[in-house]
């Protein structure tokens, strides 16, 4: 990732990390969890990343389910709100997560890879593949529906994100080298100005 990209995007989510930790886990995002989870059947003995953990409302709903979770975020202040929460978690890039190769059963990512320049994404899944054991689970959750890229300007976080989006057949394209699409699904609710994106992956 670009340094001034990235380190816009730390700034913004430190200096959001209050307000989005005081944010409540929307309905919509705890049914993805849901299904998530219902890829282990009754076996929830599993080690997860959460890659872009936030504040930790998703790690610490599949904390809560009996997974072992470890969450990694850029921002500092995001991760420790995750700590707070008594979360394992590590402020970590993901274009180069520190762990030994094969580490982690499965991985969920729900609006994180989204501020990855598309000419990066390769690396990023790339790093997230090393980490996850064979056949291990990737949840990939993403905003799109269409083609766009760079600093989205109504953004009201300052300083302003970039981000990627995708149209559905072209980040499918995307991911197929690497990992197996077992799913794939959209959502949109009245919130929601776009599509949400929704792949359960398998490693190759």
């Amino acid at each position: 990732m670009n340094n001034d990209i990235k380190q816009n995007i730390r700034n913004s989510y430190n200096a959001h990390a209050s307000l989005r930790d005081r944010q409540e886990l929307e309905s919509w995002k705890q049914q993805e969890l849901d299904f998530f989870l219902s890829q282990f059947g009754d076996d929830f003995h599993k080690k997860i990343l959460d890659v872009g953990a936030g504040p930790g409302q998703q790690g610490k709903y599949l904390s809560d389910c009996g997974l072992q979770v470890t969450c990694i975020d850029l921002s500092s202040e995001m991760i420790d709100a995750c700590k707070n929460k008594g979360l394992d978690a590590y402020v970590m890039d993901f274009y180069s997560i520190d762990f030994p190769e094969e580490t982690f059963d499965a991985i969920w990512s729900m609006n994180a890879l989204l501020h990855v320049p598309k000419k990066s994404l390769d690396n990023v899944l790339t790093s997230i593949k090393k980490v996850l054991k064979p056949e291990g689970i990737f949840y990939l959750g993403l905003y799109g529906g269409f083609e766009s890229e760079g600093v989205w300007e109504e953004d009201f976080y300052e300083p302003k994100r970039f981000f990627s989006f995708y149209e559905h057949e072209a980040i499918q394209k995307k991911v197929k080298p690497m990992f197996e699409l077992l799913d794939f699904h959209t959502i949109r609710t009245e919130n929601m100005t776009m599509d949400y994106q929704a792949m359960v992956l398998k490693k190759r």
